[in-house]
């Protein structure tokens, strides 16, 4: 029952409102029904009544003679008039009978003694002689008939044998047709007015997982019912004020960046006018690292803005590009064919300096890089494996964190900041893609950046 019971809270109220309407329906339709039948019975007792009342009436004013005459003459297929004594009862009467017993006798007075029981026969044992044909309502039938007996002035009874009240049979299609009208109007404007209250949640869905891709995205139109206006008033507000705070952050430590530049210049200066040669390498060195640090941070730094307009990027063309840059300083970056790719919506700078990154890495602590591009139709994969010894599993994720590195890469010379992978991972979640590690089978460490199409 769980995995049948929806996800999505649109499907939720409609499978709600669906089977409440239905299960409304039906007992209208069930209540409709009854009422139906109760007053098709009322109508049959009433209209059967009268006709008896008049016979009894006409039967009062003629001379016993003429009775037997009259009599046949009133005769039908589902009426059956008689005189003398009454016939032998079969069953007694019920509750509908008791209630037709006491119309007629309001008909025909007080004076006259009516008795009403049934006869379990049909009406071929009834009226003999008398063809018998259908009913006057055709999708009615006779389910019994009632004896009526009403003594006449003089003492005399006279008997009435007609088909008990009818019990409808057929499918009231109209009925049934207008309900079934009703039911889809209803859902209609239910689907509409479901789709119509949850598709603030899902606007507001989605735009919080543009948020984690693009902080300046348009801000989410604060209309609708007073509950929706105040979510996208305080979704805008958090927005607005995380923004605020990224852009405070990235001009602070862009501001620090740049200004270290001057003391930096100024102390590798200094450096080369020392005489001895062994601590004047040391400073050198010490001042090559911390104009690293900068650089890496001001390229982190560029790496979190999205300025940039997206645009069609042809992803084999930029993997084309990188080969090509790396192979004019003698590194080692290979390409895969493979088969052509369509382009991709993206930032072509920001996608560029993103591959930089992962083949720097390869080259870098796995001695060069193999690059290779598969298109799933729903997303663009680039996978970017060195020939290095890998990574513990547990250093996988650890070293997407900025300024982290392994132990052994802290240990060569010129290892980095370790800042590449955090800014190539920032990269790959503005285009609403990932990008994670892995230790590649026959050995080397692999990086999968996964860019979707959307």
């Amino acid at each position: 029952m769980i995995s049948l019971w929806p996800r999505s809270l649109y499907a939720r109220l409609v499978l709600v409102l669906l089977a409440g309407l239905i299960i409304a329906q039906l007992i209208s339709a069930a209540i409709s029904l009854s009422e139906r039948d109760q007053a098709l019975f009322r109508f049959s007792d009433s209209q059967w009544a009268q006709r008896d009342a008049q016979v009894v009436e006409l039967m009062d004013s003629l001379n016993p003679a003429d009775r037997k005459r009259i009599a046949l003459i009133i005769t039908t297929p589902r009426l059956l008039v008689s005189l003398g004594k009454p016939p032998q009862a079969t069953s007694p009467p019920d509750a509908q009978m008791q209630e037709f017993r006491e119309m007629l006798t309001t008909l025909v007075g007080s004076d006259h003694e009516v008795r009403v029981v049934m006869a379990q026969r049909t009406p071929q044992e009834a009226v003999v002689g008398v063809p018998v044909t259908e009913l006057d309502v055709p999708h009615t039938r006779a389910s019994g008939h009632i004896i009526t007996e009403v003594q006449l002035k003089d003492g005399s009874w006279v008997n009435f044998d007609h088909p008990q009240p009818w019990t409808v049979t057929d499918r009231p299609y109209r009925l049934l047709l207008s309900f079934s009208v009703l039911l889809c109007s209803v859902l209609l404007l239910s689907f509409f007015a479901v789709h119509r209250m949850t598709r603030p949640l899902t606007d507001l869905a989605r735009a919080a997982d543009e948020l984690g891709r693009d902080i300046h995205r348009l801000p989410l139109p604060e209309r609708g019912p007073t509950e929706v206006r105040r979510a996208a008033v305080a979704f805008n507000n958090m927005q607005s004020r995380i923004r605020d705070f990224i852009d405070e952050r990235t001009r602070f430590l862009t501001a620090v960046s740049h200004d270290l530049r001057t003391p930096i210049t100024r102390l590798r200066l200094r450096a080369e006018m020392l005489e001895d040669e062994q601590v004047r390498g040391k400073f050198v060195r010490d001042l090559h690292d911390m104009e690293n640090l900068v650089n890496s941070t001001m390229d982190f730094l560029r790496g979190l803005e999205t300025q940039e307009a997206a645009q069609p990027v042809d992803i084999l063309a930029l993997l084309e590009t990188v080969q090509a840059d790396a192979a004019e300083t003698g590194q080692d970056v290979d390409l895969q064919e493979s088969a052509a790719i369509k382009p991709i919506i993206g930032r072509p700078r920001a996608l560029r300096r993103c591959l930089d990154n992962l083949v720097s890495n390869a080259i870098r602590y796995g001695k060069g890089a193999r690059m290779s591009v598969a298109d799933t139709g729903r997303a663009v994969i680039i996978r970017v494996r060195d020939m290095g010894p890998g990574i513990p599993p547990a250093e996988l994720e650890r070293v997407f964190e900025p300024y982290y590195r392994l132990e052994y890469a802290r240990s060569q010379e010129g290892g980095g900041t370790g800042l590449g992978l955090s800014i190539a991972r920032n990269i790959a979640q503005l285009h609403g893609g990932s990008l994670v590690l892995q230790n590649h089978p026959e050995g080397g460490l692999e990086a999968i950046l996964t860019l979707p199409r959307t």
